[in-house]
Formats: C-alpha cells, sequence, structure tokens
C-alpha cells in the first residue's frame, strides 16, 4: 500500500471514530512509525509500505481508535520549542501552560536577580521548570512532584535538555520535602472540579492521571493549599505565579486577599484572551 492510500484509508477509519483531528493524527503517526518527519511523507506520497511497516502503524492506530492520545502513543509532546517524553504517569502539556512560563520570565526579570530561585509544585514532566532552566542560564531549580513516577520521567527530560545539574527534582506533597526560601513559587496544579472532570472527554479520564487534574469540588484545593503555604517559602518581595481554571479568577483573587499575605495581585489571558494565570507578590 503507498503513503497517500493508507493515509486516507486511516483518516476515514479515524473520522468514523469520531477522532476530532484524524489526517493530522494520521500524519503523525505514520511519521512516527516510519521514523520520519511529517512534511517528508508528501515528498514520499506514492512510496510503498512494506507489511512489516503497515503492521506496525496500524497497532498504533488501533490504540488511536481506543482514544488513547497521539502523545502517550508516540511518547513525545512539543512544548516551547522543545521535545518531551510523555507517558501515562504525567499530563500531556497544552500550549496554554507556555502562559504561566512567559510571565513567570517576565517576573524574574522584575526581580532584576541574575539567579532567582524557583520553586515548582507539581512538576509533572518537567516542562515547566526545564522550559524556565533553558531560559534563565544562571538559576537552579527545584521542582517538586508526589508522583515518583512522574519525577523519572522529568528526570530523563531535564537530562535530555542538558538542565538536570541545575534542577533538584524532589518527592513529596506540595512543600513538604523543602525547608528554604525562594524568589518565586510556580504551579500548574489541579484546576478541575469534581464535577468538571466528568464532562471530560473520555480521551482525558482514561488515559490521563486524574491526581494531576481533580482538585475537589471547586477546581482551586491545591491553590488554596499552596497560597496558605506560600509565604513561609517566599523571600518577602517575592512571587507566587500559578495557572487557573478559565473561571477560577475571581475566586482567586478572593483567596489571596483573604489571605493577607500577598499585594500585587495580576492576572494574565491565554491565547484566547481567557484569564489562565495568576500572580501574587509576597509583601515585604
Amino acid at each position: 500500500m503507498k503513503i497517500v492510500e493508507i493515509l486516507r484509508q486511516t483518516e476515514n477509519i479515524l473520522r468514523e471514530r469520531g477522532i476530532p483531528t484524524p489526517r493530522l493524527d494520521a500524519e503523525v503517526l505514520l511519521a512516527f512509525s516510519l521514523g520520519t518527519e511529517r512534511h517528508h511523507l508528501y515528498r514520499k506520497q506514492q512510496e510503498i509500505l512494506s507489511a512489516s511497516e503497515i503492521t506496525r502503524f496500524q497497532a498504533m492506530v488501533e490504540r488511536r481508535r481506543a482514544g488513547e492520545p497521539v502523545a502517550y502513543i508516540t511518547g513525545r509532546k512539543e512544548f516551547w520549542s522543545l521535545e518531551f517524553e510523555v507517558d501515562g504517569n504525567v499530563l500531556i502539556p497544552r500550549p496554554d501552560t507556555e502562559v504561566l512560563v512567559e510571565e513567570t520570565l517576565r517576573i524574574a526579570e522584575v526581580l532584576g536577580r541574575p539567579d532567582p530561585a524557583i520553586l515548582e509544585i507539581g512538576t509533572g514532566s518537567g516542562i515547566i521548570s526545564i522550559a524556565l532552566a533553558t531560559e534563565l542560564a544562571g538559576t537552579r531549580l527545584a521542582a517538586v512532584d508526589a508522583s515518583a513516577d512522574a519525577l523519572a520521567v522529568a528526570r530523563r527530560n531535564a537530562e535530555r535538555h542538558g538542565v538536570a545539574s541545575r534542577i533538584r527534582f524532589l518527592h513529596g506533597n506540595i512543600f513538604a520535602p523543602l525547608s528554604e526560601k525562594f524568589d518565586i513559587v510556580v504551579s500548574n496544579p489541579p484546576y478541575i472540579s469534581e464535577e468538571e472532570y466528568a464532562c471530560l472527554s473520555e480521551g482525558i479520564r482514561r488515559f490521563e492521571p486524574p491526581e494531576a487534574l481533580i482538585s475537589g469540588p471547586e477546581g482551586t484545593e491545591f491553590h488554596q493549599r499552596i497560597v496558605a503555604g506560600g509565604a513561609a517559602f517566599l523571600r518577602p518581595g517575592g512571587w507566587i505565579v500559578m495557572e487557573i481554571g478559565a473561571t477560577q479568577k475571581d475566586a482567586l483573587e478572593k483567596l489571596l486577599k483573604q489571605e493577607g499575605e500577598y499585594d500585587s495581585i495580576g492576572f494574565r489571558p491565554d491565547y484566547a484572551g481567557i484569564p489562565r494565570v495568576v500572580s501574587a507578590r509576597r509583601k515585604e
């Protein structure tokens, strides 16, 4: 079977299954299966695949038909123009989280220090800490996660991108493994309510780790814990920066004001204009 034919056939199969991006998924999986890039497929449209190549590709297509995300099938996902290893122990990186990195870099510049001390809570695959480390050459970071399996993925990603010597990966719950203070605490915590989780797509609920998504009945339980404990781990004038859900702006603003330890509360929108990141400064 030719490449052009198997792509057309696979696109139809995935469309019939209700996959939202059938052509894209077919191309990504075939390119990965063949060890090439997507754009090379169009140069080789008339190339005939071997039986073993077709078998290997069809096994991937069956996994996609069953709802498994493409990133878990290929074991990789791009974020911040870097390629990361991902598996079922970690969330698949979302483009909106790049806004969190952007805001953290902005705050690092405001601080005016060449080597701000940064803590990430809930590092998962390590994408945030690693992206920050690649941008802030003098910075050392600590990255905490409650999942030892997620930390193993994060460490491999840090090694891959040459920043492992500048990131301490710590196993524990939120602030538990820490004693020192930081200039910035950054987090993309779970922020899906229990009710919202039930409405998420089958692919997310079946394959992505629920503990990295669900945060109590309101979706803000982890934000509350980070805000409550954050002041003790921030230097005076240090900043807390967190990703939030689309409807959580008012709740987070109220929470930070009530805590009484923070000022300069602000919000940064994502690429759709939705408030996606909250930041606040610890009072001096």
